[in-house]
């Protein structure tokens, strides 16, 4: 019944001074919310979609707008004795043949009208080729240029992309008059709907080819191999990806070929590791150097440097050298070396070399340790 029926202004969530766009915006979002495909079987979905779209076609309609703001239900309603016939009955009329392709387009991928459906015979970029590539710890760190071999789609040599046979070329289809699709509109309890879908004629390309390129097969590419340089920029990391944009396949109907792109790996250094942009070299000294003292050759990426060694050096100690580490990427600035001593201890003694380091041992006592003399210290404390 009429009265009760909720405002229409209520239904779409609008003031009465609302303007025509911001009625239709707002039942465009409450359509989606509430149509039946979104929701099969909800009665209750139901219902509101039919209250959403009643409420619509009175706001959107400037005469039955007015006679609704002056008399409520009772203008447009014809239970009340009043009006023009409302609704024609519900469902039957209403949109008329409204297409739903600007309401449901993107929600429904294209499924209503085509809105936001991307036709088969519209440029489209090629896919991209991936690959991999296998370089050194130096080549990382100071960038290289490689060659690199890759199998991609083409356009055709024979038939210029077309397809089509030398000579010959592709015919516009007469069912979907090249567009590749094909509208339909049905009638049902919700109104008339309009509906596309891909031209089963042709495929959806818009165009029949009916002597195919022997070449291509009808396809308008080919693969072929090819060879491509590759700049590796200073500073690559394992697992990277590089970009090379448009050598990847063929774009189709006109459009962009894809990009190259190449996953770089990085073969692990004889001595030196790698955290971040810093460079890490562990050093093993004798006991000898450690305790007096000593000048180390240490391997950079630039070469072997000269480190020293302060007398009294304990293992694990952390030396630096500025700007011997990894270049940032796409940057001038390096990271650093670091190097971390341990001090190795002998092995294999024979008697007159355990006899000499027992005297020296003696003759140093406990308190050169001073780690060692702070550790018991603590221990008697804890007693």
């Amino acid at each position: 019944m009429a009265q009760d029926k909720r405002d229409y202004y209520e239904v779409l969530g609008v003031d009465k001074n609302a303007s025509e766009d911001d009625i239709k915006k707002a039942f465009r979002t409450l359509a989606k919310k509430y149509h039946p495909d979104v929701n099969p079987g909800d009665k209750t979905a139901e219902a509101k979609f039919k209250e959403v779209r009643e409420a619509y076609e009175v706001l959107t309609d400037q005469e039955k707008r007015s006679r609704y703001d002056q008399f409520g239900h009772a203008g447009v309603d014809p239970s009340y004795g009043a009006g023009d016939g409302g609704f024609g009955g519900g469902y039957g009329g209403g949109f008329g043949d409204f297409d739903l392709g600007d309401i449901f387009g993107s929600f429904f991928g294209g499924g209503f009208g085509g809105g936001t459906q991307q036709r088969r015979n519209a440029p489209q970029k090629g896919q991209s080729v991936r690959t991999s590539i296998v370089i050194s710890f130096e080549e990382a760190a100071f960038g290289v240029k490689r060659e690199i071999h890759i199998n991609r789609s083409e356009s055709c040599s024979d038939c210029g992309g077309s397809g089509a046979e030398k000579g010959t070329s592709a015919e516009k289809c007469t069912v979907c008059g090249g567009s590749g699709q094909v509208h339909t509109t049905k009638r049902t309890p919700l109104g008339n709907f309009s509906t596309t879908a891909p031209c089963q004629a042709c495929g959806g390309t818009g165009k029949i080819i009916k002597n195919p390129c022997k070449k291509c097969r009808g396809t308008g590419s080919v693969r072929n191999q090819r060879t491509i340089v590759v700049d590796i920029p200073a500073g690559i990391d394992e697992g990277q990806t590089i970009s090379v944009r448009g050598q990847g396949d063929a774009g189709i109907n006109g459009g962009p070929a894809g990009d190259v792109l190449i996953t770089v790996s990085i073969r692990p250094h004889a001595v030196l590791t790698r955290e971040g942009t810093s460079v890490i070299c562990e050093v093993p000294i004798t006991f000898v150097q450690a305790a007096l003292g000593a000048q180390i050759e240490v391997p950079t990426l630039d070469g072997n440097v000269i480190q020293n060694i302060p007398e009294g050096t304990q293992t694990g100690t952390v030396f630096r050298l500025r700007g011997k580490g990894i270049p940032e990427l796409r940057s001038k600035n390096r990271g650093d070396q670091f190097v971390r001593v341990t001090v190795e201890v002998p092995k294999g003694l024979n008697s007159k070399q355990k006899d000499l380091l027992r005297q020296f041992g003696e003759a140093v006592g406990d308190n050169s340790y001073a780690e060692r003399k702070k550790f018991f210290d603590k221990w008697k404390k804890s007693k």
